[in-house]
């Protein structure tokens, strides 16, 4: 797997190349799902996931704000219900839609068609509790 780049100079990736790489990976043969980090600076990642459908990535919480963007397919991120709903709640992504979730919810994601997304994650440089940002 190659290093994650630095945006220091500028940087420009194919992201249809990284996911048909991925799609080659064991991980996304094994566990429906690859993922490769492609920028990692102090105050932002950019991680390109590729899953193949039905494959799931279980609950989790991101420490940031973190957007995702689908690049192809559609997937169904699960959220939390809100103070007046009794269920959870279900966003249906396809091209062209962009959830935000600020950093704490959780969520997990489930993949309706083979699906390429871009994941997008943003702190201070440095945190207020002296927390370093995820690897």
């Amino acid at each position: 797997m190659p290093k994650p780049e630095s945006p220091e100079f500028g940087t420009t990736f194919d992201l249809s190349a990284i996911t048909q790489e991925m799609k080659r990976e064991d991980a996304y043969a094994r566990e429906g799902h690859a993922a490769r980090t492609v920028v990692r600076a102090p105050d932002l990642r950019c991680v390109v996931i590729a899953m193949q459908p039905g494959a799931r990535i279980a609950e989790h919480v991101a420490a940031a704000t973190v957007s995702i963007q689908v690049l192809s397919g559609r997937v169904r991120i699960r959220l939390p219900r809100l103070a007046r709903q009794h269920e959870d709640r279900f966003e249906e992504l396809e091209p062209g839609r962009l959830l935000v979730l600020d950093g704490g919810i959780a969520h997990s994601v489930e993949a309706v068609d083979e699906t390429s997304l871009l994941v997008t994650l943003g702190w201070p440089a440095e945190r207020s509790t002296g927390e370093s940002p995820p690897r």
